[in-house]
């Protein structure tokens, strides 16, 4: 079910018992490719990554204790030291916990609104890297174990033809610090931030046309956001891009994206993973764009 490596939970519960934490009363909150953990008397996330992303792990920490001093609302790290690279093969950082209790996700015009005060910021004293789309997954498609031969031929030429296509984007808002992953699944309800929710997962902040955060979102027809949805949540951020022409290649490249984390899962032997990968891959070859994909 995870990418993760099996010790994590041995590992992560040395690392916090350095770390003057307790994890006695741990428990698993999601397992992806990074795997997620509550500390719950403590009210402190863990996560715990590949350790080969320790250095885009370290700008995410470096960048939220920076984003908390300019009064955005993001997910705060523990003030220690941190990552945490406890492990040959896991890197982890701890957090502070925002319990969501039984509440429904903040809608998407929560996130439109944060991104438009994100975008706002000036460039971050945090050396962010230029957004590059669907690198990862060119690097694992051609080792994957799960994909057919014509599976790994059709995301070879289909990633090849979106990065092209993004290379010839003139973005409409500009360059400039991007989250790179802002989606509504990424906020999340705390009743003592401005707006009442903050925004969290800032492994893929970069440097990018500033569409490329507003894109998820519209992307999220995929999964049943309505239309309403949608036209709140450009009504939030003062922007509206889908009279641009390159929304629709930044749909297709997260379209794209989704997929990384199912072959990974399918290559450790996961079949649910594996059907949803064949479910999303038929839609794609076919340039079916209502089908709707399941939430992992």
């Amino acid at each position: 079910m995870t990418t993760t490596p099996a010790p994590a939970a041995p590992v992560i519960r040395a690392a916090c018992q350095a770390a003057g934490l307790h994890a006695d009363d741990m428990v698993p909150v999601r397992r992806h490719a990074t795997s997620v953990y509550l500390l719950q008397r403590d009210g402190v996330v863990v996560r715990a990554s590949p350790a080969g992303r320790y250095g885009s792990i370290a700008v995410s920490i470096a960048l939220t204790r920076w984003l908390a001093e300019q009064g955005f609302p993001a997910v705060e790290p523990l003030d220690l030291p941190q990552p945490v690279l406890h492990d040959p093969d896991l890197v982890l950082t701890f957090w502070r916990h925002y319990p969501q209790d039984d509440r429904t996700p903040p809608p998407a015009a929560f996130l439109g609104r944060l991104l438009r005060e994100l975008h706002a910021l000036p460039t971050p004293p945090v050396a962010l890297p230029a957004f590059r789309p669907l690198t990862s997954l060119a690097r694992i498609v051609p080792t994957s174990t799960s994909l057919t031969p014509g599976e790994r031929q059709f995301l070879t030429e289909r990633i090849d033809e979106l990065v092209t296509a993004y290379d010839a984007l003139d973005s409409a808002l500009g360059t400039g610090f991007l989250h790179g992953d802002a989606y509504p699944g990424n906020t999340l309800w705390d009743d003592k931030a401005p707006h009442g929710v903050r925004l969290g997962d800032w492994d893929e902040a970069a440097i990018g046309p500033r569409e490329v955060d507003l894109a998820n979102t519209f992307q999220g027809v995929r999964f049943g956001r309505p239309p309403n949805h949608l036209q709140a949540f450009a009504d939030a951020y003062g922007h509206d891009p889908r009279q641009w022409h390159g929304l629709s290649i930044l749909i297709h490249i997260r379209d794209l994206h989704t997929l990384g984390s199912f072959i990974r899962r399918a290559d450790a032997g996961d079949a649910g993973a594996r059907q949803e990968l064949v479910h999303r891959l038929a839609t794609l070859k076919v340039g079916n764009a209502d089908t709707l994909w399941q939430i992992f």
